[in-house]
């Protein structure tokens, strides 16, 4: 197993046109695309870190940092806005015509997005909660709220509770963890970005234009995307609950779904092993028609 794979030895830069976009590469195989989700002080190393080593022995695994959270450069856009363009730009610029795709709640959007509008360019696509919409359970959920709270009064308490609301065990949100995303999420640009998506007037005003618009939602055509895909959820979700899955697993015609228990919206940490087994198993089997 890949087992001395740090920030320094994996990060890579690459130079575009709308910036430079960073990035972290480790093994050697097929490229394998992993997109991390939103939130204070996140970036795609902390959400998939910890999964690195297990996934690179099979695949080359390239963890996009998305413009607008404080490491590749931003592109002055809502950050949801240019993700899908800020992938493109990455496979087109490292020439890679085909991946697979990890993505961790927004990254699962964004997956998604890429998969549909690009469909040739995702073989497989893996999602981690957030994918869908609310059929049973209040919208947003918890965590959003929670979320939204931060981004308006940035205090540590907040972001504890935040933090509190992503996992099943507590036990998780370490002092360190805390200190590590308060660092970046209290970055004065990195949080100006947080609040064009989750500042309480964007958010408000985000729901209008979607509500005034003639443009379906991105959940109400999951049924153009042709990659093989799998949705991992966890069972005790509060940002993402998980009746969210149920439209999406209907919805995509190539499609399964594996929901594990104790577990919150971090998968892919709180549900570590079992995760990346599963994850592993998908991506590695043969095509059977």
């Amino acid at each position: 197993m890949l087992t001395e794979l740090t920030y320094e030895s994996t990060a890579r830069e690459l130079v575009t046109d709308q910036g430079v976009l960073r990035y972290h590469e480790a093994g050697e195989g097929p490229p394998l695309l992993l997109l991390h989700g939103s939130g204070p002080g996140v970036t795609g190393w902390r959400n998939f870190r910890g999964n690195l080593a297990v996934l690179a022995e099979r695949f080359r695994c390239l963890i996009l940092e998305f413009p607008g959270f404080g490491v590749s450069d931003s592109t002055g856009e809502h950050p949801m806005a240019g993700a899908q363009a800020a992938v493109i730009r990455f496979l087109d610029g490292l020439g890679l015509q085909q991946v697979d795709v990890i993505g961790n709640s927004m990254g699962g959007i964004v997956g998604a997005q890429v998969a549909m509008a690009h469909p040739d360019r995702v073989r497989r696509l893996v999602t981690i909660g957030g994918v869908g919409r609310n059929l049973f359970s209040p919208g947003p959920g918890e965590g959003i709220k929670l979320l939204m709270d931060f981004t308006e009064e940035p205090t540590r308490e907040r972001l504890v509770q935040w933090l509190d609301s992503m996992v099943y065990d507590r036990s998780l949100v370490t002092e360190e963890l805390i200190e590590e995303r308060w660092a970046l999420a209290t970055e004065p640009a990195t949080l100006a970005g947080a609040r064009r998506m989750y500042g309480k007037a964007a958010f408000a005003a985000g729901a209008a234009a979607a509500a005034a618009s003639d443009a379906p939602p991105y959940w109400a055509m999951l049924h153009k995307i042709k990659a093989k895909t799998l949705i991992t959820w966890g069972r005790d979700d509060r940002v993402s609950p998980v009746d969210m899955a149920i439209l999406p697993m209907r919805s995509i015609p190539d499609v399964e779904v594996h929901i594990f228990p104790d577990c919150g919206h971090w998968v892919m940490i709180e549900q570590k092993a079992a995760w990346e087994s599963v994850v592993l198993a998908f991506l590695t089997r043969k095509d059977e028609r």
